[in-house]
């Protein structure tokens, strides 16, 4: 590293960061652009649908320990560019399940899209550690906030070209064009990512910026093949106990889990319920979806930047992180209002602005970034993750089911707006100071503060 003016190689990091999570949630995406064709095509009721909906989330949410653990024991990444080639794999795989007879198109839909859950499993909980590494305190929430942006901003990309693929070539042409993207973005991930210590075009002076200023720099730094004094070690269980008697960390799993909810019904039932509930053609739907999508995004990329702001300000972590939380997740209730209006328009609105206050007060990761101990940040963000995403499995589920009952959107909705409120009191009453936790007995143990 050489002592010259600043580079800025961080921000390379965090643009890979961005177009990967961009795949990461496309393809989460692809069976809800596709889902009323195949429902159509295969013959599939809505509640065997909301079943392989969710089978993503069965399958996310065992892999975050694993993932976490593998993450902290081996580094961010050659387990992330494991995680980004099988999930592509399998995603791409889907597009064959309308020619695998002996065990059915739901049954092996279902088990498809659990083998994506379990690749994608490492995906998030390594977002965090690497924005832990390479970022500053006070620029972490911005960085977390740009990451997490990515989710929407794969419905305005992909959702009309999805759309499209689906309404001119068919269904299955979603899962091939998809798995091939994330394929060969696996390959660039090993050409771009390194540790701060490690990558060939940071210089001195960044280093010392990020280091001295909160980044976790040598998170990877120990071997994995020298003494073994020397070699990384998993955390143990006794160390996610302490995880998971504080609570702070739980009012924001808690937290976390209600905004999920949030996100999984975007990513799936909402273009369902723009063809069958709004009428909507598929191809409009495509487009439409991605108008929702586009407030999101800007809502997830201003969180970040109020947050920051606001810690520059002199504000506390605990004051910077849930101002943008607390107002965004109640704008995000306001989607109960659909249910009483019939102008499209008036709806997509109403959705859009939804979206937008999802994003605003999706900072969760950035408040995992503060908090999780150095020696074991990929465990404590699959903590996190873990409880988060079992809205992944509950959501898709009970939408069908509530729609199986009667007939209509308009009880799911009440249902996601509902999460909305209860992320808001978690944040108020049951997370209180936002602060990093210092594990206690751990072996080689620095204790950290954000």
């Amino acid at each position: 590293m050489q002592s010259q003016k600043q580079t800025h190689v961080r921000y390379l990091i965090l643009f890979m960061l961005f177009v990967v999570t961009t795949i990461n949630y496309a393809d989460r995406a692809t069976l809800s652009i596709a889902g009323a064709s195949i429902q159509e095509d295969l013959g599939i009721d809505a509640v065997s649908l909301g079943y392989v909906f969710s089978a993503f989330g069965w399958a996310y949410v065992l892999g975050q320990i694993p993932g976490g653990w593998l993450l902290d024991r081996f580094g961010s990444k050659k387990v992330y560019a494991i995680s980004i080639f099988t999930w592509s794999l399998f995603t791409l795989l889907q597009s064959f399940v309308g020619h695998i007879g002996f065990i059915g198109v739901v049954t092996s839909l279902f088990i498809l899209r659990m083998l994506v859950g379990l690749a994608e499993a490492p995906s998030f909980p390594g977002n965090a550690r690497i924005v832990a590494a390479w970022f500053p305190t006070e620029e972490r929430g911005t960085a977390s906030a740009i990451f997490n942006s990515a989710q929407y901003f794969a419905t305005v990309l992909f959702a009309p070209i999805m759309g499209w693929v689906t309404y001119v070539f068919g269904w299955p042409y979603v899962f091939l064009l998809m798995g091939s993207i994330g394929i060969f973005l696996s390959i660039i991930w090993l050409k771009v990512i390194y540790s701060p210590r490690e990558h060939p075009l940071i210089n001195e002076a960044e280093f010392l910026h990020i280091q001295q200023n909160g980044g976790l720099v040598d998170m990877d730094q120990a071997s994995d093949t020298g003494p073994k004094a020397t070699r990384r070690k998993g955390p143990g269980w006794p160390h996610v106990k302490q995880l998971l008697t504080s609570r702070m960390l739980l009012g924001v799993y808690l937290a976390q889990y209600c905004i999920n909810s949030i996100t999984w019904f975007f990513l799936t039932w909402f273009p369902v319920y723009l063809v069958q509930e709004r009428g909507m053609t598929i191809l409009k739907a495509g487009f439409v979806a991605s108008l929702p999508a586009i407030c999101g995004f800007i809502g997830g990329i201003l969180g970040g930047v109020i947050s920051d702001f606001l810690l520059r300000k002199g504000r506390t972590l605990s004051v910077a992180r849930k101002t943008p939380i607390v107002i965004g997740l109640g704008l995000s209730t306001s989607m109960i209002v659909c249910n009483y209006v019939d102008a499209e328009g008036l709806v997509i609105g109403i959705m859009a602005l939804a979206f937008f206050g999802k994003g605003l007060g999706a900072l969760g990761w950035a408040v995992v970034s503060d908090t999780s101990p150095r020696q074991m940040a990929g465990l404590s963000g699959g903590l996190f993750n873990t409880f988060g995403n079992i809205a992944s499995i509950s959501t898709p589920i009970v939408i069908g089911y509530i729609i199986n009952a009667t007939g209509s959107f308009e009880w799911a909705l009440i249902y996601v707006a509902a999460n909305g409120a209860v992320a808001v009191f978690s944040y108020l009453v049951i997370v209180g100071r936002i602060e990093r936790v210092v594990l206690k007995n751990f072996d080689s143990c620095e204790s950290s503060q954000a």
